[in-house]
């Protein structure tokens, strides 16, 4: 993943990362550009936004379910702080929509999958009214089973794909390989699955694959930047403020710094780094038409090549731990041991770092900075509202299509339900037990209740830690801070599948810049890979995404 990846939507990383929290939580123009696309059986490039997208969502109906108490802003999610009552949890399922008819899923598992027929696959078939039966494949090695299953004839009933399996030819085979979800779900028609009517517009508009409505989001929040941790527990005992520039990080870096202890001021700082210089997320998100009416890359602002040179400062100046300019280990690790006081990554590493310290390390305490910019306020920008979808194959019988939204439509039941409950937690007593009001999973929970269910759909974003309520409250209010700096860029919202002869334009960039701020690369060696990039393709790109944006309106 390319430094600030997970600021463009959903990764591998940043969705393993939340994926582990929430199952910790209680609920814890209509075709393809004319230009850009052809046929149904020819390529299929190209985006749809703008009223011509309209045209295809569902209805959105919020749920009154469960009000959240901070209610989302700024492209955060919505914050539960306070205690769920267990034994008065809401419906948002009244009735089965599901007729017991069996259908197949495939989709990507981390870990050891449980028994088709365990207790908790049953309770959720029995509470649905489905009859699902799961084709887990290993989640790191996905991208190959899914590229083969897609080139086949045989394909499951239900595909989840997620949004870093968008390669090669993996994106024209969603819009040859699976159906137009618009004659069940577009307009009023999604009223009949109220938990999927209740997920945002933006999130189902990341849903339109070659012009028509195809792929059942897991929305998230747009403001999810990636963050910079710190040790406040250290802070505090030498009285130190957190940096609010560039110049001050560094300089308290080198006053923090201790080879000769062992300790050091921070880890690789290079997606901060990236979002402290305003630097856009890499892929088609990383597009945008500036005040001056220019179309550029990310890899042509100014900030681009500040931000290198500001994270290489940090290296030069022995401020990083030597495994993370060796990238070796994992920096987590250091930053709990004491040895690295400042890291960044995905924000649920704030719940998931004071669980995991809690006893062992009672005065451990882990806060996220404020992203500050280079000189003032930081320029932040929007991630994709949706980055894993579930679709349904062409050709499958109406009654396979309604079982396997009736299953969506239960997996995207929202906090504060009996089905949100099921869904992360299973039973009561058999997969976890309560105590003081919080859930905790029994072993046989851990074991079965994993990430199955949760790929279906989700509920608009949210944040609930009944353990931890406090780090909730802090989180969701990080983000409303940062996401007051936010702008999207005009490729927000877009779900744009490139042309194949650009697939691999970016991708030299990562090693270059993790090459380029560790001292091996010269500054005239990303100039010219930046030159060698216009030349080979990236002007050509440049035309390819104007015509997309002058034909489809912006994403902004």
């Amino acid at each position: 993943m390319t430094p600030n990846a997970a600021s463009s939507g959903t990764s591998r990383r940043s969705f393993l990362a939340s994926t582990a929290v929430a199952t910790a939580a209680v609920a814890g123009g209509l075709p393809l550009l004319s230009a850009c696309s052809g046929s149904d059986s020819k390529s299929r490039e190209g985006a749809t936004s703008g009223k011509a997208a309209d045209k295809l969502l569902p209805t959105y109906v919020a749920s009154k379910v469960a009000a959240a108490d901070i209610a989302a802003k700024n492209g955060s999610s919505a914050g539960y702080t306070s205690k769920v009552d267990l034994s008065a949890l809401s419906t948002s399922v009244p009735d089965k929509l599901g007729t017991g008819k069996s259908f197949k899923v495939m989709a990507p598992f981390w870990g050891t999958p449980p028994d088709g027929g365990c207790d908790y696959y049953t309770r959720l078939d029995e509470a649905a009214g489905t009859k699902v039966t799961w084709q887990n494949q290993d989640g790191t090695k996905y991208g190959e089973k899914l590229g083969a299953v897609l080139a086949s004839s045989s394909i499951p009933d239900m595909v989840v794909v997620p949004g870093w399996e968008l390669v090669g030819k993996i994106p024209n085979a969603v819009t040859a390989k699976f159906m137009d979800l618009g004659p069940y779900l577009a307009g009023d028609k999604v009223k009949k699955y109220p938990n999927l009517a209740a997920i945002p517009s933006d999130a189902w508009r990341m849903g339109i694959f070659g012009g028509a409505l195809r792929g059942i989001p897991m929305p998230a929040a747009s403001a999810t930047f990636i963050t910079p941790f710190y040790r406040k527990d250290t802070f505090d005992k030498f009285g130190w403020q957190p940096p609010t520039s560039p110049d001050e990080f560094l300089g308290w870096a080198k006053e923090a710094t201790s080879a000769k202890a062992k300790v050091y001021a921070c880890g690789d700082m290079s997606w901060t780094g990236f979002n402290i210089f305003g630097v856009r997320p890499s892929g088609p998100l990383g597009w945008h038409i500036g005040d001056d009416g220019k179309l550029t890359y990310r890899i042509e602002q100014p900030g681009y090549l500040e931000a290198l040179e500001w994270t290489r400062k940090l290296f030069d100046a022995g401020v990083v731990h030597p495994d993370d300019k060796a990238r070796t280990g994992e920096v987590g690790q250091r930053f709990t041991a004491g040895q690295v006081l400042v890291y960044n990554n995905n924000t649920d590493d704030w719940w998931g770092k004071t669980a995991e310290q809690a006893k062992s390390n009672p005065e451990f305490v882990i806060e996220g900075m404020d992203i500050f910019g280079a000189d003032g306020d930081p320029q932040l920008w929007a991630a994709q509202p949706a980055g894993i979808w579930s679709f349904i194959r062409k050709g499958a019988s109406k009654d396979v299509v309604e079982n396997a939204l009736a299953a969506a439509n239960f997996s995207a039941a929202p906090y504060g339900t009996k089905e949100r409950m099921l869904v992360d937690y299973g039973v009561e007593g058999t997969h976890y037990t309560v105590d003081n009001g919080v859930p905790a999973k029994t072993d046989l929970g851990n074991q079965e209740v994993l990430n199955a269910w949760v790929m279906l759909a989700k509920p608009a974003p949210y944040t609930a830690y009944p353990d931890y309520p406090e780090i909730a409250r802090k989180r969701v209010e990080w983000e409303q801070r940062m996401g007051g700096f936010m702008k999207k860029t005009s490729t927000y919202g877009m779900n744009i599948v490139e042309p194949s002869r650009y697939a691999n334009l970016w991708s030299q960039f990562e090693q270059l810049e993790i090459d380029y701020v560790r001292g091996n690369k010269k500054l005239s060696d990303v100039q010219q890979a930046i030159s060698t990039w216009k030349s080979s393709g990236g002007d050509k790109a440049r035309d390819w995404y104007k015509k997309l944006i002058d034909e489809n309106g912006s994403g902004n």
